[in-house]
């Protein structure tokens, strides 16, 4: 349903599992580790335990594609079952003949004699029991009998088990202690934590085919704390954040979309206060006048940290857009008035732009800016990204800190930080030094890097023109002109002088990663579609830049 309004190509955050969305987080990946270790030990069973929906099929189901082709794996996906009834079910898994009225020791021979033929023929035998926790002890003493039968090296029968916190608490019963101490590795797997939420979120999109952020930095934190970290919770908030936004055209999922997302899937009780948010935009006009008036009345000490006002005397409207560069025409977004800039009393100016602050603007004001910077015109019934994407341009949400729009240079949608926490966007135009050019609406504002920092909560878009044709993966296995361009890229955002290379070394594997973590990529190693993307920011040499820009 709303796949095309935010350029998918799949739904991303279906409960069904998919092999397709497997994401490994560290977590995941050293769980696998550990089974995979305990399975080349002389032990029996292999544990892993964890809460409902925190990724133990996922895990499983990796380990099953690593296993080599010699191994046989068995899978018990409903283990409620009496010992008579799990073995006949390994019989239907590994393909064993057997009578329906056979009993629990020719079920037992039967089996053995396949463990025995197959490590004859070179074959393993792993059993997966999913669920476990609600085996009865005396199926697990079965089990445990079964896996009796070893050379002198190796058990012809492992067994995986994955279950509920409550399977550890059944292995320690007295009646199973010999089945505990045949446990090889055990691993209790933790929900994802804030910064593996936003990796998860971000895989799937770019599995579904969007490779633009989708929720801002506030959703994702919204999200971990509502969803506890959870992926099966989060693909359930993600997907009801999707259709509220597709039902009122707005992009990004931002933090009060995913909070009433998560208030509906889980049940909640809405936080009390929410009925008179209808009212803000009645009082918010009153609350401004009023603040203004007070602000009046009161005494202010000198200040430094915003509106810096040199000039004494404007000059006209039409010096000011001729010196300046103020973009306009017909559909795009006028730059607007400087008037602010040059008035004569600082706190005039901070009186201003408190207002300014405290006056919500629309996210799609500050992007419309952007797209009057690039000489192009928002599209009537599309968002602005939609827009921007039918005239060539992409969007591209990033986190970072004032280092990192400088290195970026482009203008941009910044989000701010308001009163009691509320997202405020301006549109970042210009920078000179250690001041900024902000512009909300139609009121511009020089501001410190000290304020900006102050209110900056991290979350910055641009608009960019991708160059097509260079998207394709440069890992181990590319060519050694694409590894040389990759060791070229990365050297020049450093600064420092390319090496030559005969192949992806470990050096170059390494800053990759460096690169990666430093723009909140997955740090796999390997120069996918995301990384690509923020080299090539660094280099396209087309649109307008914010150092570039001639405002002073």
């Amino acid at each position: 349903m709303y796949k095309a309004f935010y350029g998918l190509q799949d739904n991303p955050f279906s409960i069904v599992p998919n092999p397709h969305y497997l994401f490994l987080s560290d977590r995941h990946r050293e769980a696998l580790a550990h089974l995979t270790y305990g399975l080349k030990e002389t032990g029996g069973f292999v544990l892993l335990t964890g809460e409902v929906g925190t990724g133990k099929t996922t895990i499983s189901r990796a380990l099953l594609g690593s296993m080599s082709q010699n191994t046989n794996t068995p899978f018990i996906l409903n283990p409620s079952l009496s010992a008579i009834e799990l073995m006949a079910a390994m019989c239907d898994q590994l393909k064993i003949p057997y009578s329906k009225d056979s009993s629990l020791k020719q079920f037992n021979d039967l089996l053995t004699q396949y463990l025995i033929s197959s490590h004859q023929l070179g074959r393993r035998t792993v059993l997966i029991i999913d669920e476990a926790q609600h085996l009865k002890p005396e199926v697990l003493e079965q089990l445990r009998l079964l896996t009796n039968l070893e050379t002198d090296t190796e058990k012809l029968l492992q067994i995986i088990l994955i279950g509920q916190p409550e399977l550890q608490e059944l292995l320690k019963q007295q009646e199973l202690r010999q089945l505990a101490q045949r446990i090889t590795a055990r691993y209790h797997l933790l929900p994802l934590n804030g910064d593996e939420v936003g990796l998860y979120v971000e895989h799937r999109l770019q599995v579904a085919g969007r490779s633009d952020p989708l929720f801002t930095t506030k959703a994702i934190a919204q999200l971990q704390q509502m969803s506890g970290g959870i992926p099966r919770v989060i693909n359930l908030i993600c997907e009801r954040a999707l259709m509220a936004g597709y039902a009122h055209s707005r992009v990004p999922i931002d933090q009060q979309m995913v909070q009433e997302a998560a208030i509906e899937v889980l049940g909640l009780t809405p936080p009390r206060g929410r009925h008179w948010w209808p009212l803000a935009g009645v009082g918010g006009l009153a609350f401004v006048l009023a603040f203004t008036l007070v602000w009046q009345l009161l005494p202010h000490p000198s200040a430094t940290s915003v509106a810096e006002v040199a000039p004494h005397q404007a000059p006209s409207n039409a010096q000011v857009s001729a010196e300046r560069g103020i973009v306009s025409g017909a559909g795009a977004h006028s730059v607007g008035h400087e008037t602010a800039l040059y008035l004569p009393h600082e706190n005039v100016a901070r009186r201003q732009l408190e207002q300014a602050m405290a006056t919500a603007q629309p996210l799609d004001t500050a992007f419309n800016i952007l797209l009057g910077l690039w000489h192009k015109s928002p599209y009537e019934g599309m968002t602005p990204c939609q827009s921007a994407k039918a005239q060539g341009l992409a969007c591209y949400q990033q986190q970072g800190n004032w280092q990192s729009i400088i290195r970026l240079n482009y203008p941009a949608v910044v989000y701010l930080e308001g009163q009691g926490g509320r997202d405020v966007y301006a549109a970042l135009v210009a920078l000179k030094h250690d001041r900024a050019l902000l512009q909300f609406g139609e009121q511009q504002f020089w501001v410190s890097r000290d304020w900006f920092e102050q209110h900056f909560s991290g979350v910055f878009e641009i608009l960019w023109q991708p160059e097509p044709g260079n998207d394709r993966p440069i890992g181990p296995e590319s060519a050694p002109a694409r590894v040389q361009w990759l060791e070229d890229a990365l050297a020049r955002v450093d600064n420092n002088e390319p090496r030559r290379v005969s192949g992806f070394d470990s050096q170059l594997s390494q800053r990759l990663m460096a690169f990666q973590r430093q723009h909140g990529l997955s740090h796999d190693g390997i120069a996918g579609k995301q990384t690509l993307q923020q080299l090539a920011l660094y280099f396209s040499e087309q649109g307008p830049r914010l150092t570039a820009a001639e405002y002073f």
